[in-house]
């Protein structure tokens, strides 16, 4: 059967990505379409052909299907793939696109519509005989009949928006006392994120797991299943690490789990690829949860256990093809893991974070690793759109060796600008709780991470000599460069200045750098030595030695240990990462003749805000007083006078923000 000569791709990303590195692999011609923040983004310059259709917000671009159509007609796109997200679930955008001629990547219209409600999906489940929770999913919305239900139903419950997913609008309610506050809430989240305030209500299972099941429909109502993925593992009732298969799953579990999965696909005459979610208790027992009639986030470590390419099914499905493989056909090869990296702070609740990507170096893909990304080097994250960065994914011929694959990734995952989770995520991957739910499955569930928060948000630790040994070779690397090419431009090359062992007058060959850890002050001092540097550090003396090789990265020779590491510098803020781990030091400037000749100009070294303001003006005050604290980046920046004198000026008070490089005092020399 002949496929589709040119695609065209309604999103971005890494999914947009993905779905043209397959449509190029089978000879197809692809489009993108991009807002005006993507001009520069890595799907649109993957693709063959990339057109611009609105502005950052994604209601002005992304979502904006008409202007879409629109392009798909000029370039002569025969089909859309709407990836996940945006359109990919928009009864109506799949119907303009028949209506204009173009193939929807994706389910028919009413299979769309019936599933697009959960209230509507319980109902047809129900009927097709798939077993659902204890709850009410009816369309009577009265406050008073609602708790009512809850109250039948007992406590604790799940009120959870009937629209919409990604837990907006979604509240656990303890107590009759709480389900008012919780519905009114659970309301405003509705309507603000789905602009639908219709809600159900759900027994609340505790310790239960999030297992779903990938389907595959044709347009002759022949349907499989690719069996399951757990996704129990999860923050904000948002997923963050997914598995296949699922620990602990039975031969006799995984049939019928797959048979109701097949059975809820076939009540709507769904065609393409879907996934039928399911809550599943420690007894065996599973309830419908929602049908997602798009491709899944995790869809990657289906095709790892399985070995099919999911966008290429749904390609030659749309065309009009028939399923590449029976039931009978499809089998489990082997353990596979997805860890998504979001640009996130897991010390503040998981908040999103945003900045331009400094650095970025991936694990290289191979039979075992495969790295899904939309962003490279020198790219920004920004409030636009959803934080996620790449999603790392890992397979092995079983459990702990995926296990042990996808920790080895994600400690050789590099990422410098904005906060993420990626040091949190290889802490959970090596968590026994997950690590052990292959041998005591009981142990991984949908409350994994709050059971454990203690053990999982521990209290950070201060550098390890290592990473400060680290930090100051990548430092003193630095200056030698430095003295090299001071001397190549010098009318003098032979001046002892330029020296790159460290000479000083009438003083030991040594440099001293002064490190803030985590807000204390760290000081390591470098005495030059043949063939390397013997390091003062907090643990004990240590010879080193050290060479380039590479964009940011260093060999190091610490006592004999051989180390391979990188060390990036922004600003004054340096992120060691080593032996699997990375760790973030900022180099705090000391005083020098220029400081001194300045006239007492003291400026931010960063980006952030005024802590505390120690000084008032006209106070006399001593050299290396401390005048001001500034936090950044969670770290308090002490800002010293350079000389004694007074202070003639201060520009910020407590709270305010500052610019890096923004003047903070004026200090009068005496």
């Amino acid at each position: 059967m002949d496929m589709f000569e040119k695609l065209l791709i309604a999103n971005r990303g890494e999914i947009a990505v993905r779905v043209a590195r397959t449509a190029k692999r089978l000879g197809i011609r692809t489009v993108a379409v991009y807002s005006e923040a993507d001009a520069g983004a890595m799907h649109a310059e993957i693709c063959d052909e990339a057109y611009l259709i609105g502005a950052a917000a994604a209601r002005d671009s992304y979502l904006h299907g008409e202007r879409i159509i629109q392009v798909a007609r000029k370039t002569g796109a025969q089909a859309i793939h709407p990836g996940y997200g945006f359109l990919a679930e928009n009864a109506d955008f799949a119907r303009a696109c028949a209506d204009a001629g173009i193939v929807f990547v994706g389910p028919p219209p009413a299979a769309i519509e019936a599933m697009g409600s959960k209230s509507a999906a319980k109902a047809l489940m129900e009927n097709a005989g798939v077993p659902l929770v204890p709850g009410y999913h009816g369309d009577n919305q009265d406050d008073a009949f609602l708790e009512s239900e809850a109250n039948r139903i007992g406590y604790p419950v799940l009120i959870k928006a009937s629209a919409g997913g990604g837990g907006k609008g979604m509240r656990i309610v303890e107590s009759r006392e709480e389900f008012n506050k919780s519905l009114a809430a659970a309301r405003r989240e509705a309507k603000s994120g789905f602009g639908d305030d219709l809600v159900l209500i759900e027994k609340y299972l505790e310790q239960s797991r999030h297992i779903e099941v990938q389907i595959f429909a044709d347009q002759d109502d022949e349907c499989v299943h690719l069996f399951e993925r757990d996704c129990s593992v999860q923050r904000r009732h948002q997923k963050i690490i997914e598995e296949a298969p699922a620990p602990g799953m039975t031969q006799a579990r995984r049939r019928k789990m797959g048979e109701a999965a097949v059975a809820a696909a076939k009540a709507v005459g769904y065609v393409g690829a879907g996934t039928v979610e399911f809550i599943a208790e420690g007894d065996g027992n599973f309830y419908f949860m929602e049908m997602n009639t798009r491709l899944q986030v995790e869809h990657p470590v289906t095709e790892m256990i399985t070995g099919v390419d999911l966008v290429e099914w749904q390609l030659r499905i749309a065309n009009g093809g028939k399923l590449p493989m029976k039931q009978a056909a499809l089998k489990i090869n082997g353990h596979a893991f997805e860890a998504r990296v979001y640009a996130e702070d897991p010390d503040r609740g998981f908040l999103p974070a945003t900045g331009t990507i400094s650095h970025l170096r991936q694990p290289p893909d191979s039979p075992h690793v495969r790295v899904d990304t939309g962003v490279r080097d020198g790219d920004e994250i920004s409030i636009n759109y959803d934080p996620m960065i790449a999603k790392v994914i890992a397979w092995d011929v079983d459990r702990p060796s995926a296990l042990r694959r996808l920790r080895g990734a994600l400690g050789a995952y590099e990422i410098v600008g904005p906060k993420t989770n990626v040091s949190f995520l290889l802490d959970l991957a090596s968590h026994h709780a997950f690590a052990g739910a292959d041998v005591e499955p009981s142990l991984l569930d949908t409350g994994l991470i709050e059971r454990y928060r203690d053990e999982l948000f521990p209290e950070a630790e201060p550098a390890s000599d290592t990473v400060l040994a680290l930090a100051a070779l990548s430092e003193l690397l630095n200056v030698d460069e430095q003295a090299q090419d001071d001397a190549a431009a010098s009318d003098d090359p032979y001046s002892p200045w330029h020296r790159r062992d460290g000479w000083r007058l009438n003083q030991d060959n040594h440099h001293t750098f002064a490190f803030i850890d985590r807000g204390q002050r760290v000081l390591v001092t470098a005495h030059y030595r043949e063939h390397g540097y013997l390091l003062e550090l907090p643990g004990g003396d240590t010879f080193v030695g050290a060479e380039r090789a590479g964009d940011n990265r260093i060999i190091a020779n610490l006592d004999g240990v051989r180390i391979d590491a990188t060390v990036v510098r922004e600003s004054h803020v340096l992120t060691v990462f080593a032996l699997g781990k990375s760790h973030r030091l900022e180099r705090e400037q000391l005083t020098t003749v220029d400081d001194e000749e300045s006239g007492g100009l003291l400026v931010s070294p960063l980006p952030g805000s005024v802590a505390q303001v120690l000084v008032e003006a006209g106070q006399s005050v001593d050299k290396g007083q401390t005048l001001m604290i500034v936090e950044a980046m969670k770290m308090e920046h002490t800002i010293s006078a350079p000389h004694g004198g007074r202070v003639a000026q201060i520009y910020f008070a407590p709270g305010d923000q500052v610019a890096e490089g923004a003047q903070l005092l004026a200090i009068e020399e005496s």
